[in-house]
């Protein structure tokens, strides 16, 4: 009940729709309960003996009977069109607040997700909620005001026959019951391995390049084939179960028929019960248990709707770990200073990654971040645009605490350029242009040229409408790289993050990357992460991160004339170029 309250919240924006389609079914269970009196009372006419106001009396109930039907015809598709718009909007709008929620999340939360999960969550399982409320909510309604009209419709008949007629409705109660704690575990577990199944698909068409160079084709076919039959196999455990429910359900109903066959035969014979009543009877019957033995499709369909809810509204109900603060006020004039003092962090409370880390970033200025793999240079970036809280310490734009000012101006601030550059499956234009939509070609062409692009682009067949496929397939990487620092240059933020913005190109793009960045050195606040040393020399300071700590700071020249960490880097890179770094 308290799932089916949390749910008729998401339903009451479309109250409008399904107050309508509810009256239409009531309207339905009236008429379907009024037709079967009227052909009863036809019946007795013709039972008596038809004379000429016998005659009059069927055309006129006649005419009642064409009447209910037509209005049968109208009030059906008003209950069954009005609760599937209802429903379907109710889909609609559950896939596009699902989805917000995700892209407002804090990445830990998506990082500890398969992509392919969340996206059967978003599509798949907000499929069911039309189950539920074109279906299962306006069946159930019809259901139990018909099985109630009935029921006093055969006690005003005969109340003794009418009792008897009730004699299996605890059982099938009572099996229910049963069956709905029994399945929906099932439907739970099938709904979980849908979303493995998809998750897989997922990595593995994003890797299909892999799998084919290394020749894994059958191996990932098999994971696939497994995750696969691993739903089929948890659905078909719940429609074993139905399998047995169902028909157990028509049985007892049927020995219902039987009883009430049987004893109105005896009522018949002692009580003098009339024909026209036992055919009234048998009419109503079919309407009586007509609810009961739906009853078992219902309990299913509505199990397997739980499930799915249970996993969109876990999404929905998932808290906002990292969110505006009550009066947080907007970040404006930005001039790009950046403090960090005494900050921490830590994924895992057991495992810090950075510790006490301090320094400040003049506004213009150009910081470096070098350091071994996997000291915490890329989380120190990602703090800045608050993806994550720091465990302890502060970190100030201007001397503004970022935790007091709201997210979306803090991020409107900060253009990130990572080494995964992920482009989006468009035109070039529509990637650069994806930092600011209201910016003309020309505002376009030239962020191009001060990320030293403008050219390549040009001398493609279609220039800057040449599609760049999904992820940039279709461009090199040194391409991508320069696309996302125009991208960056184009929304003219005061403060660029450059996440290894070199790591994966050769040594003439990487000069091309270089120039792009000294094109917007003092321009804008750079922090810049590089294992590439020749990326950051130039840089106005350069931290050395190790263990989590910044061991070292000063300039290019300073640090080599410590001769500590940073000098052995030098050396090191150096010796594997045959040059000076």
């Amino acid at each position: 009940m308290k799932m089916l309250w949390r749910l008729s919240q998401e339903a009451i924006r479309y109250r409008g729709l399904y107050i309508i389609a509810i009256m239409a079914t009531l309207g339905l269970t009236l008429v379907n309960l009024a037709a079967p009196k009227v052909l009863s009372s036809m019946t007795g006419i013709v039972e008596r003996g038809v004379d000429e106001a016998g005659l009059r009396r069927i055309y006129g109930l006649t005419v009642i009977l064409i009447t209910l039907y037509l209005l049968r015809v109208l009030f059906r598709f008003l209950s069954n069109y009005l609760a599937h718009k209802a429903a379907w909007y109710l889909v609609g709008d559950l896939r596009t607040r699902t989805y917000d929620k995700l892209e407002h999340m804090h990445l830990g939360y998506l990082h500890d997700k398969q992509t392919g999960d969340l996206m059967s969550r978003i599509v798949n399982d907000t499929r069911d909620f039309e189950l539920l409320y074109a279906h299962i909510i306006p069946e159930s309604i019809t259901n139990l005001v018909t099985f109630a009209g009935v029921l006093i419709v055969l006690l005003f008949i005969n109340w003794k026959l009418a009792l008897i007629t009730c004699a299996p409705i605890p059982l099938i109660l009572v099996s229910g019951v049963i069956f709905a704690k029994k399945v929906r575990p099932f439907f739970r577990i099938s709904q979980t391995k849908m979303g493995e199944l998809n998750g897989k698909l997922q990595d593995n068409l994003s890797g299909i390049h892999e799998i084919q160079s290394f020749g894994r084709e059958e191996y990932e076919t098999g994971r696939v084939n497994d995750r696969n039959f691993e739903h089929v196999r948890a659905m078909l455990q719940a429609l074993k179960i139905s399998a047995v429910f169902h028909p157990s359900v028509e049985f007892i109903s049927s020995l219902g028929t039987i009883l009430v066959v049987a004893f109105g035969g005896y009522l018949a014979y002692t009580d003098g019960l009339k024909v026209e009543d036992i055919v009234a009877f048998l009419l109503y019957l079919s309407l009586f248990y007509g609810p009961v033995t739906g009853l078992a499709t219902l309990l299913e369909n509505m199990q397997q709707s739980m499930a799915g809810a249970e996993r969109v509204l876990f999404i929905l109900d998932s808290p906002y770990e990292i969110q505006d603060k009550p009066g947080a006020e907007d970040l404006k004039d930005v001039q790009g200073g950046i403090d960090f003092e005494e900050v921490s962090f830590s994924y895992n409370e057991d495992e810090p990654v950075l510790k006490d880390v301090s320094f400040h970033c003049e506004p213009g200025q150009m910081v470096a971040l070098v350091g071994p793999t996997g000291v915490g240079k890329t989380t120190l970036t990602q703090l800045i645009s608050r993806f994550y809280e720091p465990s302890s310490g502060k970190i100030k734009i201007d001397g503004k605490d970022i935790r007091d000012v709201t997210i979306e101006s803090l991020r409107k601030n900060i253009s990130p350029v990572l080494q995964d550059t992920f482009l989006f499956n468009g035109t070039i234009a529509e990637n650069i242009g994806y930092a600011r939509p209201d910016a003309g070609l020309e505002e376009i062409r030239a962020a191009a040229r001060a990320a030293n692009i403008d050219a390549d682009i040009m001398a493609m067949t279609d220039g800057y409408e040449t599609q760049v496929g999904e992820r940039g397939v279709k461009l090199s990487g040194g391409q991508k790289q320069r696309i996302a620092i125009a991208r960056a240059v184009l929304r003219n933020s005061p403060i660029i993050i450059l996440d290894e913005a070199t790591a994966s190109v050769d040594v003439e793009t990487e000069q091309q990357i270089q120039k792009a960045i000294a094109g917007i050195a003092g321009t804008r606040t750079i922090i810049a992460i590089a294992h590439r040393l020749s990326t950051v020399r130039n840089a106005d300071r350069i931290l050395v991160i190790e263990g989590g700590r910044v061991v070292e700071s000063g300039t290019h020249d300073e640090l080599i004339a410590q001769g500590g960490s940073y000098a052995r880097m030098a050396s090191i890179q150096a010796g594997a170029t045959g040059g000076v770094v």
